[in-house]
């Protein structure tokens, strides 16, 4: 399920390494994945998963600490714009559009923190 990028840059390989992070502390309190990096015009989602009969959208940051505001502060109005824009595209596929909801998980260094119902849809 995690696509294979031809160039990856060594951020790009950390993000995905964190992403996977993510994903497995998730499947570990029941959800269940159903795709890794969804990609379209308008934005990216890390992670799209199932969590009983809702569809949860899930941004992943990381950050080496919190100095900065941290890894959930991160995500400003213009990348929930673009979250808000490829969960469009990717329900397009749905006849009947399931319940759904934007979690994100925050990772300040060794703290992870995940954040139901984070973002605004």
């Amino acid at each position: 399920m995690w696509p294979i990028l031809r160039k990856r840059s060594p951020k790009q390989a950390q993000g995905q390494a964190w992403e996977q992070v993510a994903c497995k502390h998730l499947e570990r309190h029941g959800l269940q994945l159903i795709e890794a990096n969804f990609t379209c015009k308008g934005g990216e989602i890390d992670l799209v998963m199932r969590d009983g009969d809702a569809l949860v959208f899930v941004e992943v940051r990381q950050r080496a600490d919190r100095k900065h505001g941290g890894a959930a502060a991160s995500i400003t109005p213009a990348k929930q714009a673009r979250l808000t824009v490829a969960a469009q595209v990717y329900l397009m596929r749905y006849r009947s559009v399931p319940p759904c909801r934007f979690d994100v998980v925050a990772i300040d260094g060794d703290q992870l923190d995940w954040l139901r119902n984070a973002i605004g849809f």
